[in-house]
């Protein structure tokens, strides 16, 4: 059986695995993210000792260089995670385990594990949105993730801000109250002075992350159309969040886009990921097989 290996990381914890083609896992591991430095470090300890792959997937934080064509290919970008603006993320993994290593965001791999066994299955059309640390968005328009001059980057589009309601600046570093300036978990830990774990399920918080998240849902629809959206992260533990976003966007979008896939209630449409927490390093490690795959390795731009 041959294996592949996948990496998930994250602003608190990565997570590394090794795994089938087929969604089986035989090893894994959970490192906390600390300096670029050490966590790599870590995690090419873990593939030394792990059985051997032969390619490997990553689904990093970013934002990240996507273009196999540029000198920073693989590079986390102009993040607010300290210390990681310009890591080499992929390059390091590859010179140090001499292994092909396949690059992408987290939420773009957690999308297509979640094609490719989760609650994607069967859609041409994909967004994944997470929201937790940040707010990212991956999208899959036909078998790859979709980029343009980046990465896409939904987290920071502007949504409808009511400050007489809501007089919170936001937290996005970059662009105050864009929508993971008002809606990431450490929004939501700024705005009410306690993490999102610990605010009761009546508490009006969630009225207000719903307004936030349809707004933001609503604007993805409109302008990709997607067939299906899976909304995850940390965030959306919270018990009724999802019933309260999938009405909020249901009245956003008025009816007016006519499609059977959009059936009232919007509970086929806007679904939770199947795959759980495992989203991401299985969609890391399904990242590696379909760029191992025969079909794949002649593709022009898409693989190394």
């Amino acid at each position: 059986m041959t294996l592949v290996g996948g990496v998930e990381t994250g602003g608190s914890w990565c997570v590394c695995a090794v795994g089938s083609c087929a969604g089986e896992i035989v090893a894994r591991q959970r490192l906390a993210t600390t300096s670029p430095e050490e966590t790599l470090a870590a995690i090419i300890d873990f593939f030394k000792q792990a059985p051997p792959v032969a390619r490997i997937g990553v689904g990093s934080f970013g934002p990240v260089d996507l273009d196999p064509r540029s000198p920073t290919w693989g590079y986390v970008m102009a993040t607010p995670k300290p210390g990681w603006e310009h890591a080499s993320v992929a390059r390091g993994l590859e010179q140090a385990l001499d292994v092909k290593v396949s690059f992408e965001t987290d939420v773009a791999a957690a999308a297509i594990g979640e094609r490719r066994w989760g609650a994607g299955r069967g859609t041409g059309s994909l967004a994944y949105m997470t929201v937790g640390t940040g707010i990212g968005v991956g999208l899959l328009l036909g078998q790859e993730p979709w980029h343009g001059i980046s990465h896409p980057e939904v987290g920071h589009v502007r949504v409808p801000h009511d400050r007489a309601r809501d007089p919170f600046a936001g937290t996005c570093p970059y662009h105050g109250d864009c929508l993971e300036g008002l809606a990431c978990g450490p929004a939501l830990a700024a705005r009410w002075g306690r993490p999102a774990e610990q605010l009761q399920a009546d508490h009006p918080a969630w009225e207000l992350e719903a307004e936030y998240l349809a707004a933001g849902l609503a604007n993805l629809v409109f302008t990709v159309a997607p067939e299906r959206i899976i909304l995850g992260g940390g965030v959306l533990a919270a018990p009724g969040l999802l019933a309260l976003v999938r009405a909020r966007l249901e009245a956003l979008l008025g009816g007016y886009i006519q499609s059977p896939l959009l059936a009232p209630g919007l509970e086929r449409y806007l679904v939770a990921p199947a795959l759980g927490d495992d989203a991401g390093v299985l969609g890391a490690i399904a990242l590696a097989c379909q760029h191992g795959e025969p079909e794949n390795r002649s593709a022009p731009g898409l693989t190394r």
